[in-house]
Formats: C-alpha cells, structure tokens, sequence
C-alpha cells in the first residue's frame, strides 16, 4: 500500500472499541451467570480469538458485528473444548485466559501463530506456578503452547518485576479459584481494566498505591459467582493516536474523535502529546465506569520531551506513533524503561528504528528505548510492518507527512486491532482515494 504526502486532514470520526475492554467482556461475560450485552466490540482479530476460545469451552456467543450477546454459564460452567485453544497473534487472550484455564477441572492447551509462539509466557507461569497451577510448555522454552492441567490453586502475593497488566489480570483471573486471597503488587500501576470490571461484575477485589514507593498492590478474594452485566466499550485510545499524531503533525488539519476511553492508567500518550505542546482539548467528558470523552485536536508546533518511568505502562503500545511524532518535533525525545518493546509483535525497538532510519529520521536505539533528534524531513521508503499492526498505522501516518512515495509492505496486519483503519484514514483526505492506491 502506498502513501504520499497529505496537504491536510478534517473531519469527526468514531475509532473501534478499546481492544483490552473488548477482551475482558467476552471473558467475564462468560463466567458470569446470565447474559452479557457488549455494546461496540472491537471486531479485530484478536478479540475474534478470544470469542472462539470460549465458543469451544461451550459458552454461547452471538455477534452481529456490532453487539456481542455473552451467554455466560457462571465460574465453574466452562466444560474441556475438543481441540487446541488457538488464539492466533493475542497476547492479551492467551495470558489472561491461562489464569482462568489454571482454576478449571479439565486439561487444555493454549498455542497461536509463529509470532505469538515465539513470545515470552514465564511472566504468567512464574506466578500462577506459585499459585498451584499445573502449567507447562510444551516445547520446554518458555513459550507457548501450554499445556495446562486441572490443580487446587492457593491463594499468593507476587511482586511483578514489571507492570502488566496482562500479569496482574491472569494471576488475579486465576484468584477467582483460590482457596485465599491472591495479590500483586507492580512496581507502577499497569492499567486497571480487569480491577474495573471485575469489581462490576460482583468480584470483591481491591487496589491500592503505596504513598512512599508509588508500587500498585491489587488484590482479590476467592468467588462463588460472578454475575452478567452489560459493556459498553469506549473507543480505543490505541487506536485514537495515529488520528492524533496525524492532527497536530499534518498543517491545517483538525480532527475530532469521538467517544475515546481516557483512562489515565491507559492513556499515557494524551500527557505527552500535552507535554510536547499538542494543541488538544476535550469534549463531553464522562466519568461512569470507564472515562471517556471527545478528543478535538488541531496542528500543533512540537517539541522533544523525556519519556520514562511510571508513565511508560501507560503508553507502551503508542510508542510506535510517539516516535514519529519525535522525528517531527524541534529537539531531542528521549524514551527509556521500555525494554518491554522487545517482546511485542516484533521488537518494536529494533522496528521502529530500522524504518524510521530509511525515512531520514535520526534515531539511536538504546536497550530500554531510543533517542531521536526532531526535525528531520521525512521522505518515502519501504516500511516492512513485519506483520506488527501497529508498526504498519504508525508508518502509514508517516507516509503522509514525509515526501515522496511510502509503502507499506503487510499492510493488511491492521486487521488485528483495527480492520477499517485505512478507510477511516481516507475519509480525512482532502481527495478520497481507493484503499488499493492510498
């Protein structure tokens, strides 16, 4: 797919369902008594994952493309699916659905694509290990596929040497079958979604911040039941930052998005882009459950910031586009404490730097993340996404700002977490162009 340099974008658009809510409602809808009615799930191919995953526990799920009806059967209602749980590039199912599958009374095994099967599961095995849980790999390198076998899981304390939330959720998920309370403490809070819904669904779990070292314990009791509840799923602010950076990096353009989740454990990337001079501001704020609101965003001078320590859970997924922001700006961008990059779809650090460099773009990769000298002009290249969708909108976004001809090599790896991306991009342009020739 090809992009060429845009002369401005305008215009109000809606972005897909947050990707992580979209998750954990399917989840907790089917472990929960009764329907659950989730409202703007995000049809990606990650959350479609999730759906058949339960589908083959025997949970009944109808999707119309839009809403998603959860029939959930209650806590100990999932029975042995006949086949190999697949859940294709997830990382999110396959380490939360391990805590889930860790407390059940039948064995299962969790594998997905060569992507998925080449990244790192010790991060959850170390923990519900501790737990009781039986769970293997079954190549014996750390990664999936897991084999997971029926065990009378403890209830136990971990101390994170990182903050996940995909950690915290599948040791608090497998808490749900403990025979006592079960703990994690982060050393920075990840983002809370699992703690949010849970607590909505009638779990009795709780959270917590100490005030001397800033570490985020979340802690949950065993449940008899959890009880269905209806979602409505905010726009995903992962998904809301390509349009952002694309506003305020574009001259004359003005975008609204509407609807976004502005949970701050989430949406790191709104700081920075304040902290580097963004012109932004935000419309029909809503507190209920999970926050939400308008983003209106305008082009915008930028400058280079310092990005690290506690606010780096909290945007870990957005560095890709940050960094095409960086190159953008007057000064330097300094990202550290985000070795997590290293073990995402590709190694976003290694990634983000090879394409960048290849647009004219000044950037050193350091262990925990890169440094990169604004102000460059950006010209056309090959960008190989590598399959890694994010790496494919963030270079898209690029594309338009940069002279010359971009193009996109597996431009089609949006489907994962945004199919529409490409014709929502379209519709911004002051000339509408066919997706074949974008």
């Amino acid at each position: 797919m090809k992009f060429e340099k845009t002369s401005h974008l305008q215009g109000t658009i809606t972005v897909p369902g947050d990707k992580s809510i979209s998750h954990r409602a399917v989840m907790f809808g089917a472990l929960a008594r009764g329907t659950t009615t989730i409202t703007n799930f995000l049809q990606g191919a990650d959350c479609l994952a999730t759906i058949d995953c339960f589908r083959k526990m025997g949970i009944e799920i109808e999707n119309d493309g839009e809403t998603v009806h959860v029939h959930g059967k209650g806590l100990r209602g999932l029975t042995a699916p006949k086949d190999t749980l697949y859940t294709g590039n997830s990382g999110t199912t396959t380490r939360l659905i391990a805590g889930i599958l860790s407390g059940q009374p039948f064995a299962t095994t969790l594998s997905g694509d060569e992507s998925l099967n080449s990244r790192p599961m010790e991060r959850i095995m170390k923990p519900l290990s501790k737990m009781g849980a039986d769970i293997k790999s079954v190549l014996d390198n750390n990664c999936a596929p897991l084999k997971i076998t029926p065990a009378s899981l403890h209830g136990a304390h971990y101390e994170s040497p990182v903050a996940s939330a995909q950690v915290k959720s599948a040791c608090l998920l497998a808490g749900l079958y403990a025979d006592s309370e079960t703990s994690v403490t982060e050393p920075t809070l990840s983002r809370n979604h699992t703690e949010l819904m849970l607590s909505s669904f009638g779990a009795d779990i709780t959270s917590s911040i100490h005030e001397t070292t800033g570490k985020a314990t979340a802690c949950i009791k065993p449940c008899s039941e959890l009880y269905a509840k209806d979602i409505l799923v905010p726009g995903d602010i992962s998904s809301a930052a390509y349009f952002i950076a694309a506003g305020l990096l574009i001259p004359n353009s003005k975008i609204l998005i509407q609807n976004v989740g502005i949970n701050p454990t989430r949406a790191g990337i709104l700081k920075v882009c304040e902290d580097m001079g963004a012109d932004i501001t935000y419309l029909n704020k809503k507190e209920d459950g999970e926050p939400t609101a308008d983003i209106l965003v305008r082009t915008s001078k930028l400058h280079g910031v310092t990005i690290q320590g506690s606010i780096i859970p909290t945007l870990i997924d957005e560095i890709p586009i940050i960094a095409i922001m960086a190159a953008h700006a007057e000064g330097e961008t300094i990202i550290r404490d985000a070795a997590e990059l290293k073990v995402k779809e590709t190694d976003r650090i290694h990634t983000i730097t090879e394409n960048l460099t290849k647009m004219g773009g000044n950037i050193v990769p350091t262990n925990d993340g890169m440094i990169i000298q604004g102000g460059s002009s950006l010209h056309g290249a090959h960008i190989n996404s590598y399959l890694d969708h994010r790496i494919a909108m963030a270079f898209a976004i690029a594309g338009l700002t940069a002279d010359g001809t971009t193009t996109i090599e597996g431009e089609e790896c949006v489907d994962v977490s945004y199919p529409e991306f490409y014709e929502t991009l379209d519709g911004l342009m002051p000339v509408r162009i066919p997706r074949s020739v974008l």
